[in-house]
């Protein structure tokens, strides 16, 4: 019995002296809180074929009612660690996975829900005077930047951030910022500036020969980007250029005929008066061949909105925003979606310890009849019958030509 302890104090003095070599660290976010969202049942502009375009409405309301996770932060369990390797060059690794702490499920890139996801996988190698050169699963320059100046941080429910998502941005605060396959690079500070560059393989696979001859393509699918950063005392900006290239569906191991080239474009700033802080951004993006895409992530758009955070009491912020989604969708084949959505958020967060947060706000949306079904809560969730159409329908909350209104409150825990 004796041996037996001796053993298991000496393996756990190593496996000590290992986690202390490499510096390992485990970190994480549990939000959760209630959300009340009601929206307009819908209705919109169908075009049918031979018939032409008509308005169509649905009677009553779509309401949610619910517990949701990670509404201020992506709920998570990470782990990140480096090693010293000599000359001032370390080699880093980040495993970090999303949590629904509300069902007992984890979600992914595509809003999955059937295990434990990746927010971030990637391994690297990192030196003071020359930066970071990693591998994996990572998050594109647009997901800082769009963090950086939006005035809840990168919350799903806020306007820029949930109407960046419902359009299919990249540069968003949101999953579509984050990119399998990816290489990046990632500069030093160079007294305030900063640059990260990132390569995504598209590695897609058709496995009916149709294209590629059965082999594996880089180009499908595939993403890039440059972003730029300056941040020095109270003044932060941020320019974003994102692109992906032969965008194509799969269905069944056939990749689609229709292929799309996207171009997409950000700048934003913040500024920080101490009794309040400012921020404003303004971002598009172009698609090429879009008059043959159905889909909503694939339409001409662009996208501005202006922020402020306002100190209150010793621990407390007021946080308010403003956006407004204009879409450019003329020439699409199927229906034409040309209107706009507009979004304004009112949030209060106040800090009852260190690590933890007390938030609660609301949020107002409206879609015209031919923009898209955006909402904080469903947006973008095709449920009536015009998706055999092709057409970007009616929402769980928030359908075309139809208002949202969304209440919240909850508890945000960080370690």
């Amino acid at each position: 019995m004796q041996k037996k302890l001796i053993a298991l104090a000496v393996a756990s003095l190593a496996s000590g002296a290992a986690f202390a070599q490499t510096n390992v660290t485990m970190y994480g976010v549990a939000d959760a809180g209630y959300v009340y969202s009601s929206g307009g049942a819908g209705g919109g502009a169908v075009r049918v074929p031979g018939v032409g375009t008509a308005n169509v409405s649905i009677a009553g309301n779509n309401v949610f009612s619910g517990v949701v996770s990670g509404i201020l932060s992506g709920s998570r369990l990470g782990f990140r660690g480096e090693e010293a390797l000599g000359n001032g060059l370390k080699a880093i690794f980040t495993l970090e996975y999303s949590l629904n702490i509300d069902s007992n499920t984890g979600v992914g890139y595509s809003g999955s829900s059937t295990g434990l996801n990746a927010r971030q996988q990637f391994v690297g190698l990192s030196g003071a005077n020359w930066g970071t050169v990693a591998l994996g699963r990572q998050y594109s320059p647009g997901y800082q930047a769009t963090s950086n100046n939006d005035p809840m941080g990168g919350a799903t429910v806020e306007s820029q951030s949930f109407l960046s998502n419902n359009a299919g941005y990249t540069i968003t605060p949101n999953s579509n910022a984050r990119w399998d396959n990816a290489l990046t690079y990632t500069t030093p500070n160079w007294s305030g500036f900063s640059a990260k560059g990132i390569y995504s393989f598209g590695e897609t696979t058709d496995s009916a020969g149709t294209y590629n001859d059965r082999n594996v393509s880089t180009t499908d699918n595939s993403k890039y980007a440059i972003g730029l950063n300056y941040a020095a005392g109270a003044l932060n900006l941020d320019a974003v250029w994102q692109a992906r290239d032969n965008i194509r569906s799969t269905t069944g191991g056939v990749l689609s005929t229709i292929s799309a080239d996207t171009q997409e474009w950000y700048v934003g700033g913040s500024f920080d008066l101490k009794m309040v802080k400012l921020m404003g951004s303004w971002q598009g993006m172009n698609v090429s061949n879009s008059s043959q895409v159905v889909n909503n992530s694939q339409l001409d758009s662009q996208l501005w909105s202006i922020g402020a955070v306002i100190p209150v009491l010793a621990a407390s912020n007021i946080h308010i925003g403003y956006a407004q989604l204009m879409m450019d969708g003329n020439n699409r084949t199927v229906i034409p979606l040309t209107g706009d959505s507009n979004s304004a958020t009112l949030a209060w967060t106040t800090n009852l310890s260190k690590r933890t947060t007390f938030y609660a706000g609301y949020v107002w949306n409206s879609n015209d009849r031919t923009s898209i079904a955006a909402a904080p809560i469903g947006g973008g969730v095709v449920t009536r019958a015009g998706a055999n159409l092709g057409i970007p329908g009616d929402a769980t909350i928030g359908a075309r030509g139809e208002d949202s209104n969304t209440f919240l409150a909850g508890l945000r825990h960080t370690f």
